[in-house]
């Protein structure tokens, strides 16, 4: 089997955002919540690739507030968990090397960070609060 190639810019981040969203819009625990915010998702995907740009290689131009989109939806531990599991095997399918780790650590610290704000914000707690 060939070796995957490292993530290495944009045509690699448009790779696994596409592929890692077109599984979340089909996944049964998270897509539902996913596609009753996101109607139109070519904006979305064109926003994520200007986000894992300026995540992964410090290109300007992302602009946005990510928990502020997040913070309403009716998300718990188990919807981040999915989430994670997604992309980590998006990434995996996909590419390997030095890059391809550092994504994974970089999109779980966001989940986990993500986490710790929402279950501050509920008092503490994990549970879906509608």
């Amino acid at each position: 089997m060939a070796r995957k190639k490292d993530i290495e810019g944009l045509d690699d981040i448009m790779l696994f955002v596409n592929q890692f969203y077109g599984k979340v819009q089909k996944d049964d625990l998270i897509g539902e919540i996913f596609n009753n915010v996101i109607l139109d998702w070519t904006p979305h995907l064109e926003k994520m690739y200007s986000f894992w740009n300026a995540v992964l290689f410090g290109v300007a131009g992302f602009v946005g507030n990510p928990f502020a989109k997040h913070a309403p939806l009716p998300i718990s531990e188990e919807h981040f968990e999915r989430w994670i599991s997604l992309f980590y095997a998006t990434i995996d399918e996909n590419f390997e090397g030095e890059m391809a780790v550092n994504t994974k650590k970089r999109a779980e610290t966001m989940a986990l960070m993500f986490l710790s704000k929402l279950k501050a914000m509920r008092g503490g707690s994990s549970r879906v609060i509608v």
